[in-house]
């Protein structure tokens, strides 16, 4: 098994970073903290670290000598919060190669998505994503993330219901093919109990796209997504 993903938070405000954290761990990856300037040389400098985000407890300037101590080929792609209205610091920062540059006050969801998407970029950790009416599925941390904001976690046997799914889109699957690539998590995997997976299934992913065919078994019809309406016009 591939390691984990490392992520740095180096002078974060608290809430912030117990907030990201979160986000980052039911995620698959591994989170560091440092609360003040002094630690992070030695939390940077030991390698094994893939994203170094730099707080605004910490100042531009020196936040800017840790990108230039630690960034570059070999190191850790570096977030920068800075404040709003910044202009220069920001342009600073993306002249000494920080990856990105975040204005405080900012949406942590925003902020673990922009690091995924840098570790996606590093060959780290690349989500799985499944896109449905009211929700994203992140396979791969077995994550639902509601448009309203928030999360909850997949059990085994559903990532294993939903990767059929996905892996035979508007495919009729029977309750024997059902039965055989994605098995209940006990041993209750009677015929009947396959109904009571689907509705759970359908009720924590808020979705209509999985449809029961009636005598024949079910059907995922994925979304239509934005654009496809109009391809032929």
């Amino acid at each position: 098994m591939a390691a984990r993903a490392v992520v740095a938070l180096v002078c974060v405000a608290e809430v912030v970073a117990d907030d990201l954290a979160g986000h980052l761990e039911r995620r698959g990856h591994d989170v560091r903290k440092v609360a003040q300037a002094w630690q992070a040389d030695s939390l940077l400098g030991g390698r094994g670290i893939d994203v170094a985000v730099i707080g605004d407890d910490l100042s531009q300037a020196d936040g800017r000598d840790l990108l230039k101590r630690h960034g570059g080929e070999g190191g850790p792609d570096f977030v920068l919060i800075c404040r709003p209205k910044d202009l220069v610091d920001k342009v600073l920062a993306l002249e000494l190669g920080a990856a990105d540059v975040v204005e405080s006050p900012l949406v942590v969801r925003e902020l673990a998505a922009r690091i995924g998407g840098l570790l996606a970029r590093r060959g780290r950790g690349a989500a799985e994503l499944v896109v449905l009416e009211n929700a994203t599925v992140d396979l791969r941390s077995a994550m639902v993330m509601h448009r309203s904001g928030t999360e909850e976690q997949l059990s085994p046997g559903q990532v294993a219901l939903l990767r059929l799914f996905v892996a035979s889109p508007r495919k009729v699957l029977t309750r024997d093919d059902i039965i055989a690539a994605a098995p209940a998590e006990n041993a209750e995997a009677f015929d009947r109990s396959i109904d009571s997976r689907i509705v759970r299934l359908r009720r924590k992913l808020d979705t209509e796209t999985i449809t029961t065919i009636r005598g024949a078994g079910y059907r995922f019809d994925p979304p239509v997504t934005v654009g496809a309406d109009t391809a032929d016009g």
